[in-house]
């Protein structure tokens, strides 16, 4: 049987749109079903083009939903060989509109030897990216200062602790899953063995006053401007959305905005399922611990009483406007795509 990967070759992906790109690799996927794991993990680990990395994952992801997925590699040898290893510094980035964020966590050896594992951390999917190795001090302080300089989110230090809570966490969600981290973090396995799951990050009690700021203070942050939900999985609703806008029927402006009020209801009650509700109010939790660790008080206090929008009752919150902004967002996004003015590859939540 001729090998799958033969009939890909990564030197014809270069330069092909995201689009195209994404089509290519699903017809790949759709033909090959588990023969094309191979071909899909080696460019989703180490394709030098980003686009192609991002849509070789997103061909991965979709054969996982389908049960589809490489058998975990047994961890090889850790990158701290003598000792036990044991983290002495942890960073955290904040979370991104697809729920991913950065961790770097710094391991140290009994003889002093330093390891760093990078990590992308994603609340949907788990691990998505894993690199890493021996680095000496000058070397991480460089790194840092570079990082910080490029980084567009908020990039704090963390008590290690925590850090590695979070990446428990994201192995839990693969178990869940059925799926396995990238076959890099194989030779990390061992320090995270007995790790236990982070939890939400301890937050003072929410001031109900500051919920309503949040749709129009927390969103309007570059941090949080790309935080909606998935323009694709309301295209059909946005369409709906537009035909009762121009509509020819001699309806009343009250008609028409009672019809897209009752579209907005129908994307909140589908879309915000119970864990989708946890997992949003963890994302503001997250980012209000961030916005207190550099000192921002007031934009903690405000992503601190979003958080607690997400566990209110079904009535209440289905009103809230930050609901709605993440809804509302995703469907003029949605538009913006069916009308051509927009690519849905540049405006996907999906990890």
């Amino acid at each position: 049987m001729s090998d799958p990967a033969a009939s890909l070759d990564p030197a014809s992906l270069r330069g092909l749109s995201e689009d195209v790109l994404d089509d290519t690799l699903r017809r790949f996927a759709n033909e090959h079903g588990a023969g094309a794991l191979p071909a899909l993990s080696g460019l989703a680990d180490s394709a030098a083009d980003r686009a192609i990395r991002r849509a070789a994952k997103r061909a991965l992801y979709r054969l996982s939903q389908r049960g589809v997925t490489l058998a975990p590699a047994p961890p090889t040898a850790p990158v701290v060989r003598r000792g036990t290893p044991h983290a002495v510094h942890a960073w955290l980035s904040g979370i991104d509109g697809t729920g991913s964020r950065a961790a770097w966590i710094l391991f140290e050896g009994a003889y002093g030897g330093g390891a760093l594992c990078s990590l992308i951390l994603n609340d949907v999917v788990g691990i998505t990216e894993v690199a890493g190795g021996d680095i000496t001090k000058r070397r991480l302080e460089a790194e840092l200062a570079s990082l910080r300089a490029a980084q567009k989110l908020p990039w704090v230090e963390t008590e290690p602790a925590r850090a590695l809570g979070l990446v428990a966490e994201a192995l839990e969600l693969h178990r869940e899953r059925g799926t396995a981290p990238p076959a890099a973090f194989g030779r990390w396995q061992p320090f995270f063995a007995e790790v236990a799951p982070a939890g939400p990050p301890p937050l003072p009690a929410a001031d109900p006053s500051l919920a309503d700021r949040s749709s129009v203070e927390l969103l309007g942050l570059p941090e949080i401007a790309g935080w909606f939900l998935d323009p694709d999985s309301v295209q059909s609703d946005a369409l709906d959305v537009q035909e009762a806008r121009e509509s020819r029927l001699v309806v009343s402006d009250q008609i028409k905005a009672e019809r897209q009020e009752a579209i907005l209801g129908r994307v909140i009650e589908r879309e915000f399922t119970p864990e989708a509700r946890r997992r949003w109010g963890r994302r503001f939790a997250e980012m209000a611990w961030i916005f207190d660790a550099t000192d921002r008080g007031a934009h903690a206090a405000i992503a601190a009483a979003a958080a607690a929008v997400f566990a209110e009752s079904e009535a209440s919150f289905a009103r809230h406007p930050i609901v709605r902004a993440l809804a509302q967002r995703a469907l003029e996004l949605a538009s913006e795509v069916a009308a051509g003015r927009l690519r849905a590859a540049d405006v996907s939540r999906k990890p």
